[in-house]
């Protein structure tokens, strides 16, 4: 299995930009894949730097309703018309996050390019789905964790007003090969011990390694509490056998604090590279 990150927040590998969002190039056995698409046609060009031929891509999995994972979908269909484009129905909503009364537009919307659903090539999915014996997307139906503090600005437009997202448009990939299984998750807004929980329960097992962000990232200082709740977080992700590679929405102030808890089982992958000893 080959995983190569093709965009993400923070410099990398020399010639390739990297921007606010999140793109991952994925071989195995049976396909070539991505998971999301980034934030724009700069994931296309860190492709070309990086020698990747998206034309042979066959699969593509938006994990969320998000502008910056799914920014890339359109001007990839220009090079590639025939990859499926795996979505939830719901990632078709209307997404907004609040930028305070202070700001010159306070509700901003996040959603995806709305030309993506119209797209012939896109399955729009309801809850799990299995693609084949080697892709399964999987989602979370009962939390047992609090979201994330970094949600709480993050809505949903209704007819009559603001309401918090519930990331019901939020799945998650499961990779199968080789006995192994390997987790992808685009920024889970579902909170990744409760996406932990949710595996366990649909697989009976955990899985072997963890590629996702974790939305902790923030513009400001945190609080107190919220230091406290990203490295109880880090706590109990320490406890399980398995490695984690996070990038994008963790941001680097966050990683450090789990970095220092966590230790080895804590990678941070950056723009164009490679993961590996999965």
């Amino acid at each position: 299995m080959k995983i190569i990150n093709l965009i993400e927040n923070t410099p990398g590998m020399p010639g390739c930009i990297f921007a606010h969002g999140l793109s991952f190039y994925i071989e195995t056995k049976k396909h070539k894949l991505l998971l999301d698409l980034g934030p724009s046609e700069d994931t296309l060009k860190n492709a070309e730097a990086l020698g990747i031929d998206l034309s042979k891509v066959d699969t593509v999995i938006l994990s969320h309703g998000h502008y910056d994972h799914s920014g890339g979908i359109m001007p990839f269909t220009k090079i590639n018309n025939s990859a499926k484009i795996y979505m939830q129905s719901l990632a078709a909503g209307e997404y907004y996050a609040d930028d305070g009364p202070d700001a010159p537009e306070r509700f901003r919307y996040i959603g995806i390019d709305k030309d993506i659903s119209k797209l012939p090539q896109v399955t729009f999915i309801d809850g799990d789905y299995m693609i084949d014996d080697e892709l399964e997307l999987f989602t979370v139906k009962n939390r047992t964790h609090d979201l994330p503090f970094t949600n709480k600005r993050l809505l949903i437009k209704r007819e009559d007003g603001f309401v918090s997202d519930d990331f019901s448009h939020e799945h998650f990939l499961v990779i199968n090969e080789m006995g192994k299984q390997v987790l992808l998750s685009g920024c889970a807004h579902n909170g990744i011990l409760s996406i932990l929980d949710a595996y366990k329960t649909k697989y009976g097992r955990m899985p072997d390694a963890v590629i996702s962000g974790f939305h902790l990232m923030k513009k400001t200082e945190y609080s107190v509490l919220q230091t406290e709740e990203i490295k109880n977080i880090a706590r109990e992700l320490s406890v399980f056998p398995i490695r984690f590679f996070t990038c994008h929405c963790t941001g680097l102030p966050a990683f450090e604090i789990m970095k220092d808890i966590m230790g080895d089982k804590l990678i941070y992958v950056h723009s164009g590279e490679e993961i590996n000893d999965l």
